[in-house]
């Protein structure tokens, strides 16, 4: 259950509705997100957020498969059922196989256990693998 009420179209401010504008173009849809519905009560934070994911997610020297395929990994480590239901659909959508998700799961849950591990036992990082 949201903790603000999710915005209609009809409720938009002008700001918050050229930023759903730009959404539904670059997305090539008609769908507006349920987060961006609940962000849009605060336009500035609105068009922030769209604009650093813009730039973040675009392609560069990491392909936009890969990339959707870390920001699934890292909500599933942060424990964001949203984030990792829209980001899991978006990268079945770029390409992303049933075993590439299966294994991004594995490799995210062998993580965790080794992170937790490691921390308990307080292991210093090998002086070979620190940078200079």
């Amino acid at each position: 259950m949201a903790t603000v009420r999710l915005l209609t179209d009809a409720e938009l401010s002008p700001e918050a509705r050229a930023v759903f504008d730009e959404i539904r173009a670059a997305r090539k849809t008609d769908h507006v997100n349920d987060f961006w519905r609940a962000l849009a009560h605060d336009p500035v934070s609105l068009r922030r957020t769209w604009e650093s994911i813009r730039q973040v997610m675009a392609p560069g020297a990491l392909d936009p498969l890969v990339k959707e395929m870390l920001y699934v990994a890292v909500s599933i480590a942060n424990g964001c059922d949203y984030c990792i239901h829209t980001h899991t659909a978006s990268a079945r959508a770029k390409g992303m196989t049933e075993a590439q998700f299966l294994e991004l799961v594995a490799v995210v849950g062998m993580a965790s256990e080794t992170n937790r591990m490691v921390g308990a036992f307080g292991v210093e990082v090998d002086e070979i693998y620190r940078q200079p």
